[in-house]
């Protein structure tokens, strides 16, 4: 057998059958769900009169719409009506289909990327298919993980299965180490602008090298959450000795003689010497530095310290008049540098950046100093929360002028009421800067818990190096 790549062996494990032309009937391990897609698809099996076949590999989670303040209040202290009928509706009707619900007030409640993981339902070597384009998320634990629509969901609902073509593939090698103050979303943004918002171009990329291999699987979370950014549909990384470390004693992972037989197998997937890829692009990871988005798209992303772009030096005429039109939009000029640029908001959560190593990176930039500008954060899940506050992490926020807030998407998906009035400009962890993403005329910029921390104390976009004493 030829050399495989991770994906190879992963696709490869899962094919029921393949057809001319490499259409693969794909096994699905797990269907990913959240509250704004349910109806869509149980309506359409209702109307096929098909049935879910096996519900338990089902799991559907409250997260996009619900509220991060007065949860207390239970499903009355969401405004919306709509809304509101939506969580009832997948909470209530997943319960009489049996599927695994993770319902607005269940302690597990959280952020589908973040609580999948965290509890040990994201698995190495697993197909993952979810009715969000984040699902890349579950990538760093070893898994194939691709965001698809309702007609998609419906039949992996139905049959367990999905038919795909095989991808192309990539492999992003990151050399050397971090330096002091970039982190993972700092490296994400990095292979983003460098590469362009087209440059996974659909692909299955798979991340490699010393620096990944030296990131927490937290930070690869991170990572893969943003591959999609890259115009990839799905990111990877080979399991490892920090991916078992993580995964051991989760509440779905295996456990016993099982476990032992599940790491046998996950030492597996790795890529093979020789196996090769569509594409390669290597990263130096030592070049890498804390990065903020400018304008509204993710490649419009530069060094906290570099002065914004001219769009008259961009020879690609579509690019330059993007970038006139983002300049436009964000208020900012050519020359500008981004550490001149006030904000009028800080957020911290996301699918992206709301898991506990998140909170505490922020926490250290903002433990004795007090937010300058509005500012808020949103754990991305209730078990985040608790182990937040059982460190003392929520005081230090409070303590700050923070406001701790509970679990979900919050001004990530700007969904649920946390929205931003128009042409104000907020700091944000999350991963999408469109025109709107917060709230209609919402100026965001995307940046690492850090940097965002730091723009909250000095009230201007900034870098941890950069906060006043």
């Amino acid at each position: 057998m030829p050399p495989q790549t991770l994906v190879d062996k992963i696709w490869a494990r899962h094919a029921v059958t393949v057809l001319d032309g490499n259409e693969t009937l794909l096994y699905v391990d797990r269907c990913l769900l959240h509250e704004g897609f349910w109806w869509n698809i149980v309506d359409s099996l209702k109307s096929r009169n098909l049935a879910i076949h096996r519900p338990s590999n089902i799991i559907a989670c409250s997260d996009h719409f619900v509220p991060t303040t007065d949860r207390s209040g239970g499903f009355g202290a969401i405004a919306d009506e709509r809304r509101r009928d939506l969580i009832l509706r997948l909470e209530t009707e997943g319960a009489e289909l049996g599927v695994n619900v993770i319902g607005m007030m269940d302690e597990r409640q959280g952020i589908l990327h973040v609580v999948a993981p965290e509890t040990g339902i994201t698995q190495p070597g697993m197909v993952i298919a979810g009715s969000d384009s984040h699902t890349s998320t579950h990538g760093a634990l070893g898994a194939i993980a691709f965001g698809i629509g309702t007609t998609e969901a419906m039949h992996v609902l139905a049959t367990e299965t999905l038919w795909q073509l095989q991808p192309k593939t990539m492999r992003i090698t990151v050399a050397g180490r971090l330096p002091a103050h970039a982190t993972a979303k700092d490296l994400i943004l990095t292979i983003i602008a460098r590469l362009g918002i087209d440059g996974g171009a659909g692909r299955f990329v798979e991340y490699a090298g010393p620096a990944i291999e030296a990131l927490t699987i937290e930070e690869r979370l991170t990572v893969c959450n943003m591959s999609i950014e890259l115009g990839a549909r799905a990111g990877t990384i080979a399991p490892d000795e920090t991916t078992f470390a993580y995964l051991a004693g989760r509440p779905h992972a295996p456990s016993g003689a099982h476990w032992d037989a599940a790491v046998d197998f996950w030492k597996t997937l790795r890529t093979d010497d020789g196996a090769t890829f569509d594409r390669e692009v290597s990263i130096d990871g030592a070049s890498v530095a804390p990065m903020s988005t400018w304008g509204t798209s993710l490649d419009q992303t530069i060094p906290l310290d570099a002065p914004i772009p001219d769009p008259a030096a961009e020879p690609d005429s579509s690019k330059r008049e993007a970038q006139a039109r983002s300049l436009a939009y964000m208020g900012l000029h050519p020359g500008q540098r981004l550490r001149d640029v006030p904000i009028d908001y800080v957020f911290i959560g996301s699918c992206t950046n709301g898991r506990l190593d998140d909170l505490r990176e922020a926490a250290a930039v903002v433990r004795g100093r007090h937010a300058a500008v509005p500012a808020f954060v949103s754990p991305g899940s209730r078990a985040v929360k608790r182990a937040a506050e059982a460190e003392g992490l929520d005081r230090i926020f409070v303590d700050a002028g923070f406001e701790w807030r509970d679990s979900g998407c919050s001004m990530c998906a700007g969904a649920n009421g946390d929205t931003l009035e128009p042409g104000r400009r907020c700091a944000a962890t999350s991963n999408r800067n469109f025109p709107g993403r917060q709230g209609p005329g919402s100026r965001t910029h995307i940046m690492s818990p850090a940097s965002a921390a730091a723009s909250a104390i000095a009230g201007r976009i900034a870098g941890a190096a950069q906060v006043p004493a």
